[in-house]
């Protein structure tokens, strides 16, 4: 049988995969966790793990060293599913061990791609788990097959470990470093030897990564949130373009690439990250009140009270409604124990979907002029429903507030975001989006508002302080498989593998 449509879109679309259709949010691959020298690494790795659930839910897998063999466990699920029998966790040995929990964006939601992944070497055996995604996948992946590798995945991050076991260095390290200088894009890595453990980030720190200290043990993470989960001190954020090596005599910090100006990605700030983390210096929750706080400034609107959509609204809902001095009211009940969207039968059942994640509070609604926050707006379709329904829940008006810049553009580092033809702003005046969600008023957040609330006096368009392409088109790297797709035609490029999974 031949590859899925699934598998094939993947070539030209490397965040083409399985969604919930009725689900609007974007979404980030994944969060890495990593530890070293310390006794129950596997234990202390699904904690951690489970402070990361929310940059990926539909699988997770572990790797450990007991310093002689490696151990996996790879699933789909949540962390809580897959790892709750103690006897799971205790096969994973060892005082090391690295943990990702993942959607999936390349190369799609198989088993075959879950990771960590792992790799023997010549000197001994590597696992890897890797967050963003690489630009150049493709391309590398068609050089690597036409030279005799062979692939076991779909995934962009088994093109790392191919290009590190290729190369000639002698050092671990230091093949690991001859990997990244051949690889594009937005990535934080974490891998794990029989002897270290490794930590990277881009060249432009597109992806976060931090260090923590758990007694003397180093740990890895993709949020200060995870250290805070196991009890750890934060020491710093792993920097843009650098590789950090951990093994028995400390910490070892390596600069492989030239030096270049970080750009962090805005949309964890906006959205991804956990409001409790702190990302390159900066608290999520005060950087989100502040975008409330500025959007009250550009978009004020008459009206009775301000409502977040939560759970992700509520930092900029608290801080427009300190600026405008209105009151702040929960008028939506977010429903926290809701699982995958089923296929629903018809379309007017689907139509009740949101009601399932969100309800309304009547009391706090009825006759009220409404300012409803959200973090942003993508399709759009979420939004309409949310509109609605608060207008049948009494509301006298709606008026709808984006604490982000209007989405304009589609997301090549390792977020799920639809194509530009699929975004709402991208294809529609203000008012028309206006009239499509249903809303009295529509207000988003300006991109220069979005770096005053960051820290700065505005976006330096010579050389801009952020990663912000969705908004401004401006992409910080090169788009190589992008480019060659569009060179050779829509429908180029080869079949990324023969294997069909039966589920």
């Amino acid at each position: 049988m031949l590859l899925s449509q699934l598998e094939l879109s993947a070539l030209t679309d490397p965040q083409a995969h399985l969604r919930d259709s009725e689900d609007d949010r974007p979404r980030l691959e994944c969060g890495v966790f990593g530890v070293y020298g310390i006794d129950d690494a596997s234990a202390i790795t699904v904690l951690g793990m489970h402070a990361l659930q929310h940059r990926g839910e539909e699988a997770c897998g572990i790797a450990s060293c007991d310093g002689k063999r490696f151990y996996t466990e790879r699933e789909h699920g949540l962390v809580g599913d897959v790892f709750t029998q103690p006897e799971i966790v205790s096969r994973l040995k060892g005082r090391a061990a690295i943990g990702h929990t993942r959607y999936s964006t390349a190369g799609g939601a198989f088993i075959r791609n879950i990771q960590p992944m792992f790799a023997d070497l010549d000197d001994g055996g590597i696992a890897i788990a890797h967050n963003g995604n690489l630009t150049n996948f493709m391309h590398l992946r068609t050089k690597l097959v036409s030279e005799g590798s062979i692939f076991q995945s779909t995934s962009d991050s088994e093109v790392i470990l191919h290009l590190i076991a290729r190369s000639r260095s002698l050092k671990i390290i230091d093949r690991f470093m001859d990997a990244l200088r051949h690889i594009e894009g937005g990535f934080a890595l974490v891998a794990l030897t029989k002897s270290m453990l490794i930590g990277a980030r881009d060249p432009l720190g597109i992806r976060p990564l931090v260090i923590g200290k758990l007694g003397e043990s180093y740990v890895f993470a993709s949020e200060t949130c995870a250290l805070d989960m196991i009890g750890a001190t934060f020491v710093r954020d792993v920097e843009h373009g650098e590789v950090v090596q951990i093994d028995e005599t400390g910490l070892t910090s390596f600069k492989p690439f030239g030096v270049k100006s970080a750009r962090p990605c805005l949309f964890e700030y906006i959205y991804f990250a956990r409001p409790d983390s702190v990302v390159n210096g900066k608290s999520i929750y005060d950087v989100r009140k502040r975008m409330g706080r500025q959007l009250a400034v550009e978009h004020p609107a008459d009206a009775d009270i301000v409502v977040p959509v939560p759970d992700s609204g509520v930092p900029a809902a608290l801080g427009f409604a300190e600026q405008s001095g209105l009151p702040f009211e929960l008028g939506i009940i977010r429903n926290h124990y809701v699982g995958r969207t089923f296929i629903q039968p018809t379309q007017g059942i689907r139509d009740l979907g949101v009601r399932k994640k969100h309800a309304p509070n009547r009391v706090v609604l009825e006759g009220k002029k409404v300012i409803l926050i959200d973090d942003s707006i993508v399709r759009g379709t979420t939004s309409v429903k949310i509109v609605r329904m608060v207008r049948a829940a009494g509301a006298k008006e709606v008026h709808l507030r984006s604490a982000s810049p209007p989405i304009m553009w589609p997301d090549f580092y390792g977020i799920d975001m639809p194509d530009r033809e699929k975004l709402l702003a991208a294809n529609h005046t203000l008012e028309e989006m206006r009239q499509k969600l249903e809303c009295d008023s529509l207000g988003f957040l300006s991109v220069d508002g979005l770096y005053k609330a960051m820290g700065h006096n505005g976006r330096n368009n010579a050389q801009p302080q952020f990663t912000d392409h969705y908004f401004t088109g401006e992409y910080p790297t090169r788009l190589t498989d992008r480019e060659g797709a569009q060179a050779e035609g829509e429908n180029a490029g080869a079949q990324l593998s023969l294997l069909a999974n039966s589920h």
